[in-house]
């Protein structure tokens, strides 16, 4: 039995599309996902482009012996001031066990404090140290260094372009993002 036409549905308000989620063009090839090389998928790109960053940071600072995310986690105190450490785990995107871990590493080199909040005795809040201070200072030009290779090899004029792109896909996806990392898998 042959179903009725039914005619085109009827197009949403301006205001409505406008919010609305942008769908994938017909032509992008998302139906031939899987059959797309991993050099062309943009998380695989992503996760690359953050393993070569890590190398040349750890290159560049080598000789203190500290990671990205160390780096970042005394840049955010330094910069954010005294924090707990579920906002020290927003501050610079992690988890709160990964942040729990890297306090506890960066204490334990004197290079940041813990105490007891005052007003709430569960809570502890993390300081930088003047050690960590001091560390920041030698590692200044050497970070710099390593984000300055990370994208080097674009065109000088692109480069602006190029770090607005991730500052511009990064808060689109925000939101889901915080949602994603407190999530338990199996």
């Amino acid at each position: 039995m042959k179903r009725p036409t039914i005619g085109p549905l009827p197009r949403r308000k301006t205001a409505e599309r406008a919010t609305a989620p942008p769908q994938p063009a017909a032509d992008s090839g998302e139906s031939d996902w899987r059959k797309r090389s991993l050099r062309a998928r943009p998380g695989f790109l992503i996760r690359r482009m953050y393993q070569i960053h890590v190398a040349l940071f750890m290159e560049e600072c080598r000789e203190e012996r500290i990671t990205p995310v160390q780096y970042s986690v005394l840049t955010a105190l330094e910069q954010l001031g005294t924090m707990d450490q579920a906002t020290l785990s927003r501050a610079v995107a992690l988890d709160r066990t990964t942040v729990a871990d890297v306090v506890a590493r960066l204490e334990g080199r004197k290079l940041l404090k813990r105490r007891p909040s005052p007003t709430d005795g569960r809570m502890m809040l993390a300081s930088i140290a003047d050690a960590g201070r001091t560390l920041l200072t030698r590692l200044e030009t050497a970070a710099s260094r390593a984000s300055s290779r990370t994208i080097a090899a674009l065109p000088s004029k692109e480069r602006r372009a190029f770090i607005e792109s991730l500052k511009h896909l990064i808060a689109a996806n925000e939101k889901r993002d915080q949602s994603m990392v407190n999530l338990k898998l199996p």
